[in-house]
């Protein structure tokens, strides 16, 4: 498989020719928060244990607007970035093609590894929205934190984070190999917030190089269903995790989210 053309332009940045690689924020630890999901469980059993339906309201573009996150529902130091350059930052290390002799059932789990991947890079971890879609950037040092509110189609959206809960088993461990020089992937599942219908949670380490140095990529990776309705986040980069503010994203930008669908104003962001 080779690499899309277009997905090399937009990988250049600054930063890179500097030798100083950012982490692609499309991105949570097992440190747990009140309330977690218990690994093993599906996002399906976890769907059907809910006791009151979600909001049905039709997801507006102004309504997903208003539903992001801001800089004070994470904390700590991350400034918002303009929405322009949050749609363009992505990881060159997301960037190769999946060595196949890793797998037992080679085309199959290989298959689901490399569009792990791909989905990062390009931001669409759960498929393409059906309709109103809208995200918002963060950054902190040399970590990134791209948090994205978008309406899918229930069965797809389903399926999708159904498929997120296969991967740390599938998608273990695994090599990528890009331009001669290799990678080792690791997929692990995390814990999150008890919120939403459905919820997933990964987290995703990339052991590479950039600019000639040794350079290791975390992400946390959080997706959580309302209704038809869905958020992401994805932090990290190459300082380690952000799981604090990966589990913080996911408990305020959940409540957010359920707020607008019920016709109410979010309420204001912690100090």
């Amino acid at each position: 498989m080779t690499r899309r053309p277009s997905r090399l332009v937009r990988v250049l940045s600054p930063a890179l020719a500097a030798g100083t690689l950012l982490c692609t924020a499309a991105c949570s630890d097992d440190g747990g928060t009140e309330g977690t999901d218990v690994q093993g469980v599906t996002a399906s059993q976890v769907a059907g244990r809910r006791q009151t339906p979600s909001p049905t309201a039709t997801l507006s573009t102004d309504g997903a607007r208003t539903a992001l996150i801001t800089e004070a529902d994470i904390e700590d130091d991350w400034t918002q970035v303009k929405d322009t350059e949050a749609e363009n930052w992505h990881d060159s290390l997301l960037i190769g093609t999946v060595d196949v002799s890793d797998f037992l059932t080679a085309k199959a789990q290989a298959s689901d590894c490399q569009r792990l991947l791909d989905s990062l890079f390009d931001d669409d971890l759960l498929g393409r929205p059906s309709g109103a879609s809208e995200l918002r950037g963060f950054q902190q040092g040399d970590s990134r934190l791209l948090y994205q509110v978008a309406s899918h189609d229930r069965t797809g959206l389903q399926d999708s984070l159904d498929w997120m809960g296969t991967l740390p088993e599938k998608c273990d461990q695994f090599t990528v190999t890009d331009g001669g020089q290799k990678r080792t992937v690791q997929v692990i599942e995390i814990s999150l917030p008890k919120v939403g219908d459905a919820r997933q949670g990964l987290r995703v380490t990339v052991q590479g190089s950039a600019g000639g140095d040794d350079a290791t990529l975390t992400l946390d990776v959080a997706a959580v269903r309302v209704g038809d309705d869905a958020i992401t986040v994805t932090a990290g980069g190459l300082d380690g995790d952000e799981n604090d503010s990966a589990q913080q994203a996911v408990q305020q930008g959940t409540q957010r989210l359920k707020d607008v669908l019920a016709g109410k104003s979010p309420a204001p962001s912690p100090n």
